[in-house]
């Protein structure tokens, strides 16, 4: 979405539709934007950084932005560029970010007195705010995936645990980044030449980071303990089958082991006694009998 928005002391807001650059497009030289800056707005893996450039004072902020979409089974997070030259701020954006942009713009609309950085902190607070409703869905997903598995353990209900993982493990990293960048900013040179109003601003901004960071640090902590309780529980309940497994191969091989000496072709005891099968099978109960006591002994002592 192509933006263009009047701020104060003469400053501009545009907006530039990352559709727009291509290869042969000379976009990037109508707004004098470093070629470098343009490959970093266009990798959809950029992490969240920041470039100062020393000669003509060009900032450059690129912030994770959740998706606005789902398109796999967990969320993700796409970088926003954030372009600071001396009167203008350019923002390059696309579908997946577009919603930020929308929210700016009428942002923009409702105040009359607006500098670059003032309008620039707003929007990564924005951002900020973007992921809160999502972390209360997954955290209601999540007590209601642990509810399902509390009833029965089942393979759909452990991947669906499993993908609520790795979504969080985007999120706690994009929140991470994010945070060490308004870090990065609050150390570097420029942050002592904000406004009073941008300071403010860019304190609201970092709150927000860090809120987020704990919220999403809390979650994935929960959500890889729940999945470490059902792999102990699936285990426990692995190890329990086996035992029983083992002791059924003992009782069982008692009874193979008697039988089998009377399938011998050889003379033995009772064998010309048409009864001794009666007498046979209650010493084979009897040992069978005695011998699951032991083994449940031996079970209940460990």
């Amino acid at each position: 979405m192509r933006v263009s928005r009047k701020l104060s002391n003469n400053a501009t807001w545009i907006n530039i539709d990352a559709d727009e650059i291509t290869e042969k497009s000379k976009i990037y030289e109508d707004y004098d934007i470093d070629p470098k800056i343009i490959e970093y707005a266009l990798d959809e893996n950029e992490h969240a950084h920041m470039d100062y450039d020393r000669e003509d004072g060009t900032v450059t902020f690129i912030y994770s932005v959740l998706e606005s979409k789902k398109d796999k089974e967990y969320y993700e997070t796409v970088p926003l560029t954030f372009i600071v030259q001396k009167n203008r701020l350019l923002t390059i954006s696309n579908e997946d970010n577009d919603y930020i942009i929308q929210k700016m713009c009428a942002y923009v609309d409702g105040k009359e007195e607006l500098s670059i950085y003032t309008l620039l902190f707003a929007g990564l607070e924005m951002i900020s705010n973007a992921y809160y409703p999502v972390i209360e869905r997954l955290d209601k997903q999540k007590d209601e995936i642990n509810h399902l598995l509390r009833k029965k353990t089942t393979k759909r209900n452990l991947y669906a645990l499993s993908d609520l993982e790795v979504g969080m493990i985007y999120l706690k990293s994009a929140a991470t980044q994010n945070r060490l960048l308004l870090e990065h900013i609050q150390a570097h040179a420029i942050y002592r030449s904000f406004t009073e109003v941008e300071t403010a601003q860019f304190d609201d901004a970092m709150v927000e980071a860090r809120q987020l960071v704990s919220m999403t640090d809390l979650l994935s902590t929960v959500v890889r303990q729940l999945l470490d309780s059902y792999n102990n529980i699936l285990n426990n309940d692995l190890n329990n089958n086996l035992s029983t497994l083992t002791i059924f191969e003992i009782l069982l091989s008692v009874l193979a082991v008697i039988t089998g000496f009377f399938g011998m072709n050889v003379p033995l005891p009772l064998m010309n006694d048409r009864k001794a099968w009666m007498l046979i099978c209650a010493v084979s109960a009897l040992i069978w009998i005695a011998l699951t006591w032991i083994m449940r002994w031996i079970i209940k002592r460990r």
